[in-house]
């Protein structure tokens, strides 16, 4: 679907019923595959339906590849198969217009010929159709099966042929789209030597009936993954279906704008053996148009034939909360903090089913917000699904049975034949490197950086007019700063926000006051962040990021940030760092006002390209700063100026390269610092609101007992718990993935 009315597709977002069974030992079983099947039909009202009660929002099943059933139906087309795991299959969805399927089929053929890997053949899939509903039969592809072996003289191991495979699915994609095929014209559904993916646009109980394959005995596997859709707010689609390639998700990715910005930027730099020059075929990472679970799977594709395993690529992109009053062993701590300075979090309510054919695992996020069962019964099986009783086991068979608590994870190996808890899932991968000892002797913390703040000096003779500068109010000094200096707390308001909206104002307007944040709706719970404050986090790392496939001591080699509000005594100290290769530069944000609009659309150019020349030249920060302010020079407004470096430095390939630093005098109100913050930001320093602080105290406007460090420290304390207040009500966790992440909406300002 295309961007039409109020609908878009960037706001696809699944809630949905996840499960999967598996035999611990690893036997194939067509048992199995029925019992997912089971599962899937007992999720079912977990998904959404069309009013012709045939249509879904979408349900299908991860296995892993069923040998004897292939061998069986390619010797009918005359294709003869080599070994379990020798010859990988290909799940297309194509178009049913026969002159564009032929079309895209010679186009795949074209793509894999330079990837060693040889074409045995195609097999049509057989459905049924007639138990579609009419939408989900109008919109129904053509779906077909490619079969492939190693090209003849090629390294043919498993793993190498496994990422052959990603590799020529990438360039097939990237092919389809520049001959002008929509995602929605063509899918590869999967595309392994390991799994299979058979799913689509209907409820769960047509599954098995609309494709005959799964009910053919000879259909094996130890593992069924499986996922009944409900996609929230959002229109149901054939390839939106679940599994993806790698996983299932029950939940909503919340930060996800400023995931696939991250994402962009990294690609300029990534590089791995694993890939050489082939890794240019792997642009975009996470395709255009796909539900928030579909981009998180094209990431958490990538760092697994990257390298990294399931377990550690997941811990990376759902971490765990890890602060210092979290109870968690220091190894743990430890793997956790260094890959903040690596990746962000992807944010949001989440239970997650994954596998990757020999290994099936699941999770949730740190707050627990979606719900995961299990059971292991007495002839060796895992269930787990999102909710108990979706099959049919007696007390007397079941060995154990659990919840996955907030943060956990849980893992089958079937090649080994065992259960892997928690515990030892990330005792494991934490102590693979020595990332506490690299993290001691790398990560940068300033001497003096979040002290109590030293004393601050306004000049009374300009003071008024910088306040003016920047649309101070009396009320907000009277009744927005000077609370929060007093009682280290936002001032009370009242529920909602009933102001007349910023575009029909006679007066002038900061730019913040155009936008609204966004807030969790329908599945989606908002957090309490006062009771659940251990699983928040405003601490976060900034500098030059280097190559995310690649795991070394530098790696952490970036400025901590304990919080991301900085006192004029941080800024000093910041403005002059010179820490083994960190260092800072400053971009000032002033313009000539006589030069009016014009000087301000000059003055934004020019921080691009002095942003990018600083870059090139090795600054890890960058300080974008109005001070300076006069009768002669106005300030660009921060908003603008920070959103323009951080967008022209994503379309550079060059974000991930340094940090950005606002100082600035706009910044007063707790909605400034997270729009700020939002927009790319790492941390604000408000010098402006503390030299008010400083005249209000002179002023004798705030109490006597309280001493300008401590009314400082106070406000500082108020914005701190003003955006974890703020994060919570998006239903995100960490300032880490809310920063870059723009959850919100601009009213009355245009595109430009």
């Amino acid at each position: 679907m295309k961007a039409q009315g109020l609908y878009d597709p960037f706001f696809e977002h699944d809630s949905c019923g996840v499960g999967f069974v598996a035999d611990i030992k690893g036997r194939p079983s067509h048992e199995i595959v029925e019992e997912g099947i089971t599962i899937l039909k007992n999720l079912e009202h977990r998904g959404a339906v069309g009013g012709d009660q045939k249509t879904g929002d979408g349900a299908g099943m991860l296995s892993q590849i069923p040998h004897d059933f292939f061998r069986k139906e390619c010797e009918k087309s005359g294709i003869r198969l080599p070994s379990s795991r020798a010859y990988g299959v290909g799940m297309f969805f194509l178009p049913r217009k026969e002159t564009d399927k032929k079309k895209v089929k010679r186009l795949i053929e074209e793509a894999v010929k330079n990837k060693k890997i040889t074409i045995l053949g195609w097999r049509e899939v057989p459905v049924y159709v007639e138990c579609l509903g009419d939408m989900a039969r109008a919109t129904m592809p053509a779906i077909s099966q490619i079969f492939m072996v190693p090209a003849e003289g090629s390294e043919a191991s498993e793993e190498i042929f496994e990422r052959n495979l990603y590799v020529a699915r990438k360039k097939i994609e990237n092919k389809a789209a520049s001959a002008g095929f929509s995602p929605e014209d063509f899918y590869i559904a999967s595309f392994s030597c390991r799994t299979i993916v058979y799913k689509g646009m209907f409820v769960a109980r047509q599954f098995a009936s609309f494709y005959p394959d799964l009910c053919d005995k000879d259909f094996k596997s130890s593992i069924a993954l499986v996922h009944q859709r409900y996609s929230t707010n959002t229109l149901p689609s054939w390839r939106l279906a679940q599994p993806f390639r790698f996983l299932a998700h029950n939940g909503e990715i919340n930060t996800l704008r400023g995931n696939i910005n991250k994402m962009q930027a990294r690609e300029k730099t990534l590089s791995s053996p694993f890939f050489g020059d082939d890794i240019k075929e792997l642009f975009p990472i996470i395709t255009p148009g796909g539900s928030d679970s579909a981009m998180f799977d094209n990431v958490f594709e990538l760092l697994c034939m990257g390298g990294r395993s399931m377990e550690h690529s997941m811990m990376m992109m759902i971490p765990e909360a890890f602060g210092a009053r979290y109870h968690i062993s220091e190894d743990k701590r430890a793997f956790y903090e260094y890959h903040a300075a690596i990746m962000e979090p992807w944010d949001g309510p989440a239970a997650m089913v994954f596998t990757d054919g020999r290994t099936v695992g699941a999770t949730l996020d740190r707050n627990g917000l979606r719900p995961a069962r299990y059971i292991v019964t007495r002839e060796g099986k895992i269930v787990l699904a999102s909710e108990m009783g979706v099959l049919d086991i007696l007390p007397q068979d079941i060995v154990e049975k659990g919840r996955l608590a907030p943060g956990k994870m849980i893992m089958v190996d079937t090649a080994r034949g065992r259960r892997i808890s928690d515990n030892e899932i990330k005792a494991t991968v934490s102590r693979k490197k020595p990332y506490r000892h690299w993290l001691e002797q790398n990560r940068i913390e300033l001497r003096g950086l979040f002290g109590v703040p030293g004393p601050v000096r306004p000049d009374h003779e300009t003071l008024t007019m910088k306040q003016k500068i920047f649309g101070y109010t009396l009320e907000e000094l009277k009744i927005i700063i000077g609370p929060m200096a007093e009682n280290a707390q936002e001032p009370i308001g009242s529920m909602g926000n009933d102001q007349a909206l910023a575009a029909l104002s006679r007066r002038p307007q900061l730019v913040y006051n155009y936008f609204k944040q966004l807030f969790a709706q329908v599945t989606n719970p908002p957090i309490d962040p006062y009771r659940e404050n251990l699983v928040m986090s405003l601490m976060s790392f900034t500098g030059r990021e280097l190559n995310l496939f690649d795991e070394t001591p530098l790696h952490c080699h970036q400025l901590k940030l304990l919080h991301p509000v900085l006192s004029n005594d941080d800024m000093e100290k910041l403005r002059t760092v010179n820490a083994n290769g960190f260092s800072s530069c400053v971009l000032p944000m002033l313009f000539s006002a006589a030069k009016a609009e014009a000087g301000l659309k000059d003055a934004i150019d020019t921080l691009r390209s002095e942003a990018q020349r600083c870059v090139d030249n090795g600054a890890s920060l960058l300080i974008l700063s109005d001070r300076g302010v006069d009768q002669t020079h106005a300030a660009v407004p921060a908003l603008i100026g920070v959103s323009a470096v951080h967008h022209h430095l994503i379309r550079t390939g060059k974000r991930q390269l340094t940090g950005l630093i606002v100082e600035t005098g706009e910044a007063r109100e707790v909605m400034h610092f997270a729009t700020l913050i939002g927009f790319g930001a790492s941390a604000v320093n408000p010098y402006l609101a503390f030299e008010t602080l400083a005249h209000l105290k002179d002023s004798g406007d705030l109490s006597e007992s309280l001493s300008l460090e401590s009314a400082i420290d106070n406000y500082i304390t108020a914005v701190k718990k003003g955006l974890l207040k703020i994060l919570s009500k998006m239903g995100i966790s960490t300032i880490r993935s809310y920063k870059g992440a723009q959850v919100f909406e601009a009213v009355g300002l245009g595109e430009e």
